[in-house]
């Protein structure tokens, strides 16, 4: 798990930034999603649709994800299966302007 504050994070770190109103985009496939499992209340944008995702119009991003699209200022969690992949995410984010 990647977060641009603290480089990494456990499960029960995450749970507890859960009850903050922390939005948790985990980029893994969706067929991992299907395979491990999903983590409650995280919503799934793969890695590879997380650049084009972060840039929608937010009514758009709504209807995509069920879920209010980040401003760039809100607190994000990005988690994956063994950390690379959310560590690029990181990376896409802070490029797009999110803190």
């Amino acid at each position: 798990l990647c977060t641009g504050q603290v480089p990494s994070l456990s499960y029960q770190e995450l749970k507890d930034l859960k009850t903050a109103n922390v939005l948790h985009i985990d980029v893994r496939e969706r067929w991992e999603i299907d395979k491990f499992g999903k983590i409650p209340k995280s919503i799934n944008i793969p890695l590879g649709e997380l650049v084009e995702a972060l840039q929608m119009d937010p009514m758009e991003f709504k209807e995509q994800y069920n879920q209010k699209m980040p401003a760039k200022s809100d607190p994000v969690v990005f988690s994956c299966l063994a950390g690379t992949r959310s560590k690029q995410a990181l990376g896409f984010a802070m490029s797009l302007g999110f803190s």
